[in-house]
């Protein structure tokens, strides 16, 4: 088994294994197929039009260079919720930023805008559970200062992962809560099963609906103290 070197922890990679890999990727397109089917366009169509009505002549979908497995470059998908500008490509998301139109707002908060991501599962730039894919500036920024940063890329990013469904998402301002969100994803990667994919995507459907629900409420504060470890230890709480 391939392993590496992590905070003095020795991770090994399921995913290593053939059929795991196989069962992973059938399991995705299987899943993408369903929702590119039945899901996606009567979506696109309402975000579409609805889009189109909040910045007229901007394209519907917005289209970003992300870092994937192994360093790969590829181009994600999602539905636009910034007005068009020229620091898309370096400039993170914040808290009241002016890019965000109001729908976009929605958008994000309920992670709506990242459906069309379902294509990148389906031709394989994706899966549907791994660590998120970074923005190219970031991984040149924070793989020298993070330990094992690039540790990451060893699997194939994902539309939701382990960090997200505890809440270790959006704007990333320092290297301390990157450097929590990485933990995350090597744990996930250590510790990959089946089973810890299907957790996560019901844990991923309970928050998008809770978002739904609670949208224009104060959003969800993350704990500092959280650690995969305890993550851990509701999964196999639930999973008994």
């Amino acid at each position: 088994m391939k392993v590496i070197r992590a905070d003095n922890l020795w991770y090994g990679y399921p995913l290593c294994n053939r059929a795991n890999r196989i069962l992973k990727r059938v399991f995705d397109i299987v899943f993408s197929l369903l929702v590119l089917l039945f899901i996606y366009p009567p979506a696109y169509l309402i975000i579409g039009i609805a889009i189109k009505c909040a910045m007229p002549g901007a394209p519907v979908i917005f289209r970003q260079k992300r870092t994937g497995k192994r360093g790969k470059v590829f181009t994600c998908y999602k539905f636009r919720s910034m007005i068009p500008n020229g620091d898309s490509d370096l400039l993170q998301a914040r808290e009241n930023d002016m890019r965000i139109t109001p729908l976009g707002a929605f958008l994000r908060r309920t992670c709506l805008d990242e459906l069309p991501q379902f294509w990148n599962i389906l031709i394989g730039d994706m899966s549907i559970v791994g660590p998120r894919p970074h923005m190219i500036a970031h991984t040149i920024i924070y793989s020298p200062l993070i330990p094992n940063y690039n540790k990451r890329l060893e699997v194939k990013p994902g539309l939701t992962g382990w960090a997200q469904v505890y809440n270790l998402r959006g704007e990333t301002y320092n290297a301390a809560k990157m450097h929590k969100r990485v933990q995350f994803d090597l744990w996930y990667i250590q510790n990959w099963s089946f089973l810890l994919d299907l957790h996560i995507i019901q844990m991923t459907v309970k928050l998008v609906l809770s978002d739904l629900l609670t949208f224009g409420k104060e959003e969800k504060s993350t704990d500092s103290t959280l650690s995969p470890q305890f993550a851990n230890e509701e999964v196999q709480r639930c999973t008994v």
